[in-house]
Parts: C-alpha cells; structure tokens; sequence
C-alpha cells in the first residue's frame, strides 16, 4: 500500500477531511474544522518526494516538476477519492488532500433550501455556487446535479480541474471532461461545447476571465451553466465576475450577466452543535429588479432584493446563520463570527465570548 493512502485511511478513520503533508512536520489532518497530527514524526524532503511520485504517472510527475503545481485526482479503490493538490512551498515539496465522498449525498441528507431545486429545474441562464475554500461548494453542486439526474432528462457536460463526483447516468445523459486529461483548458472545453447539444453545464471554476466570458456566452446562448467562484456573498460575486474583465469591456459584461444570471448560492461551513458541520446559505434568484440592478451597476440594492425575496426562497447569509442560531444548530458565537453585521448576534453572546474568538 502506498505510504499516502495509509495516511489517508488514517484520516478516514478519525473522521478527517483534509490531508496536509508539508517537509519538517508531521502529517496532519483537518478534523471538524481543526488541523490535528494524525501520526508521529516530521517528514523529510526525500521521502515527501518518495510519497507524491508514488501515486502519480511519470507524465504527471514530470509536469509537477517544471510546473511547480499539479491539480489531480487520486483514489483509493472501494474507499475514497481524493482531490489531490501537490506544490512547493518555502520547505520544499508539499501536497493536500480532500476527500470526495464516493456517495453523493441528496438534498435531504445535505438538508439543502428548497429553493435551490428551482435553480435545477430552468432551462437556461447562470447559477453561481460561491464560497471560501473548503466550504462545500463542490458537494452541493453534486446534490443539485443528482437531483437533475434523478429528475428530468437532460444531456449534462462537466468540465472540472480535476474530476470529483462521478454521477452515473439515471434520466440524464452526463459527460465529465478532465482539463489536462481530456481537454487543453477550461476554455477549450467550454468552446467544445458548444457544439455538444449541452442542456446543462457544469464548471468546477471560473477562474479567468476567458472562462467567465465563455459561461456567460454559453447562457446566453441558450443553456444553463452551473459555474463556482470564491466570494462569501452576492454582491461581491456579481462584483468579481465584471471586475474581472479590463474597464472598458465592463459596460457589456454587465449587459451580459443582467441578461444570464438566474442564481447566486452563497455557502459557508459553521461548527454545529455539539460537533461536526453545517452549511449556511445566502440565495439570490430571479427578480423583476436584478437586471436594471446589474446593468446600472447599483450592485450594492441586491442585498434589498434579497430580502424583499423571502416568500420566493430568498435568504440573506447573516438571517441564514440566525435561523440556525435558533434551531440550535449552531453557537452564537459561531454565527457572530461568520456574520457581516456582527451587531445582530452580539446580544446573544455569552460573557468572555469575544475574549477568545479562535
């Protein structure tokens, strides 16, 4: 067995979700939110080299070398596969490691909004997953996909960096595309597509410009296009997504996303009660006053069509984090510190809670 995939079964077993192997410390893992060793001793240069070129093909290795970074995916048979990225950093070579539950897990076990089924059940426009890293955009964007699959019949292309959740083929047709693998880049896939008959695409990121400007093409052709980012709310993704473009070409990415964007999903991770996680959700979708919003560029009203949105499944994050202040689900303390107006949470702390905000 791989000296990897040992480390791995090891996380497994102590409930961890992340593996992170850096030269001159010990293995540790990401356990409900906290980084732990999971085994004894530092590792040294030589055999943090020995580990990562193990697992991977002499080709990949060698891109890893002159590239400096290598995105992959690597599984351990009937256990788990992993999205795998190997670096260098100030010590040397260096990797990390995240579980991709081999079972997609449904709506009713993510305990999704129901507004979100809306979103997969259009038929064309731009939904946004966003969120940090880590906050479980990829397995709610899986949910929605089975729930698609399950559901309606639908020819879907994914193009992900590298593949996570294999869906097999129920009502839909789905096709994944690997960067690297089976296409040059995200956005030679998404030129590709559009000669592929898609119903529905899926990209793992919109990392570059080029990507987001083929996404809102695509939309606007016609299909509906699942695309991630790393914004925490809706204004700022709205933001990020035309100040990625050079200011004379922003005036008709505006145009553009006031025409396509049909959803914004928001996604945090908060510390539940009494241990593990729960996700937290800001929803935008379709309103009569989204576009004059966007194309006016008065990003800052979209938090007011939030709120004025609730009988239609619209939720801002910080009455999101609320709603599970309540329910018990999470701490005050925990919402406090994930909130934007910190004020709303503030009487519901306990004495020498904001003494120690770790």
């Amino acid at each position: 067995m791989a000296a990897v995939d040992k480390l791995l079964r090891t996380m497994l077993d102590q409930g961890g979700s992340d593996l992170h192997l850096t030269v001159g410390l010990p293995p540790k893992a990401r356990i409900s939110g906290a980084l732990k060793p999971i085994s004894t001793g530092s590792i040294d240069a030589a055999t943090m080299e020995m580990m990562l070129q193990e697992i991977v093909t002499k080709h990949r290795w060698q891109e890893f070398l002159e590239r400096k970074d290598l995105d992959l995916a690597h599984e351990i048979p009937g256990v788990a596969r992993f999205r795998a990225n190997f670096l260098y950093n100030h010590w040397g070579q260096a990797a990390v490691f995240r579980e991709i539950p081999v079972k997609i897990r449904s709506f009713a076990e993510l305990k999704l909004p129901e507004a979100l089924k809306k979103l997969c059940h259009l038929s064309e426009g731009l939904v946004v997953v966003t969120g940090p890293t880590g906050a479980g955009k990829s397995t709610t964007l899986a949910a929605m996909i089975d729930y698609i699959n399950s559901n309606l019949s639908r020819h879907i292309i994914t193009i992900e960096d590298p593949i996570e959740f294999v869906h097999q083929n129920k009502k839909s047709i789905i096709v994944h595309r690997e960067v690297g693998d089976h296409t040059e880049s995200f956005a030679a896939a998404l030129k590709g597509a559009m000669r592929h008959d898609p119903d529905i695409l899926l990209l793992g990121e919109m990392r570059e410009m080029e990507t987001i400007k083929l996404a809102l093409s695509c939309a606007s052709m016609g299909m509906l296009v699942f695309g991630t980012l790393h914004t925490n709310n809706a204004p700022k993704t709205v933001d990020r997504m035309i100040n990625a473009f050079p200011a004379e070409e922003q005036n008709q990415v505006r145009v553009m996303l006031s025409s396509c964007l049909v959803g914004v999903v928001a996604q945090l991770l908060c510390k539940r009660v009494p241990s593990g996680r729960c996700a937290v959700h800001e929803i935008l979708l379709t309103h009569e006053a989204l576009p004059n919003t966007i194309r006016s560029g008065q990003i800052a009203n979209i938090r007011s069509i939030i709120e004025s949105g609730g009988n239609d499944g619209m939720i801002t994050m910080d009455n999101s984090l609320l709603n599970r202040v309540k329910d018990n689900t999470i701490a005050p303390k925990e919402a406090y510190m994930k909130a934007a107006n910190k004020a709303l949470f503030q009487p519901m702390l306990k004495p020498g809670d904001l003494e120690n905000l770790d």
